[in-house]
């Protein structure tokens, strides 16, 4: 089997701030706790039967544990609606940097969308590494893949950080859940980095000839027959 060559994303943040911030981590290494905790297989009441739950899903995994998680920086308290934290980092050197952990958008930003509510503003999270992608990628930023457990959702966007890469890339979030309150803690899991090749791409829709029939048939068959089929034959290893 041929290897495939790592690329690197690199992610740079103020010398003042060297040691004190949680660094990204490959998503492969921030699976929740909910899903370590999950079983493989779980009854179906409706077929009778132990079936398969999401955990042996590899298209669900693989969107997880694709690209890198941007941390936190500290702990937020959330009381009330009110936004607190404890955040003593060093004084800025010629790199200034944010301070705070969040910041807000007013949500005249959002208006006519569905996130727009007059009396809320969108939450910022900061995020005080700049993030440089090879030549020839961008990088999908995006709330932190099937994470539905966490009480806001991020907006996702495509930056083109190969060649934007000396600022820094904030991350606008929907606090959805307005009953919150306790503790977000520092390390969670605040935006996800996935690198995406930019690529001329076109689409055609055609039907199916005779060859084509067949494979659909041998394979749905295949599936029904065997377990695993997607992951131990079609999933690609990096």
């Amino acid at each position: 089997m041929s290897q495939i060559t790592p690329l690197t994303l690199t992610f740079r943040c103020p010398r003042e701030l060297e040691g004190l911030l949680p660094r990204p981590v490959p998503a492969s290494r921030g699976l929740p706790d909910w899903f370590k905790a999950m079983p493989q297989q779980s009854f179906n009441p409706d077929a009778g039967i132990d079936d398969d739950t999401v955990k042996r899903c590899p298209p669900f995994i693989d969107a997880m544990t694709c690209g890198f998680l941007i941390p936190l920086i500290c702990d937020i308290r959330i009381e009330n609606g009110e936004f607190t934290w404890d955040n003593s980092l060093p004084p800025a050197g010629r790199a200034v940097f944010e301070r705070a952990p969040i910041g807000f958008h007013p949500p005249s930003q959002v208006v006519g969308s569905p996130l727009f509510d007059p009396d809320r503003f969108l939450v910022k999270f900061h995020n005080l590494w700049t993030i440089e992608a090879p030549a020839g990628y961008s990088l999908l930023i995006t709330h932190p893949v099937n994470r539905f457990d966490l009480p806001f959702t991020t907006l996702t966007g495509l930056v083109d950080s190969d060649r934007y890469h000396d600022a820094r890339i904030h991350f606008p979030a929907h606090w959805h859940d307005a009953a919150f309150s306790g503790v977000l803690p520092k390390g969670t899991p605040i935006a996800q980095c996935i690198p995406i090749k930019r690529e001329a791409w076109t689409a055609e829709t055609v039907v199916f000839t005779e060859e084509d029939e067949a494979a659909s048939r041998d394979l749905n068959e295949r599936i029904r027959c065997q377990k695993g089929v997607y992951r131990r034959h079609y999933r690609a290893r990096a």
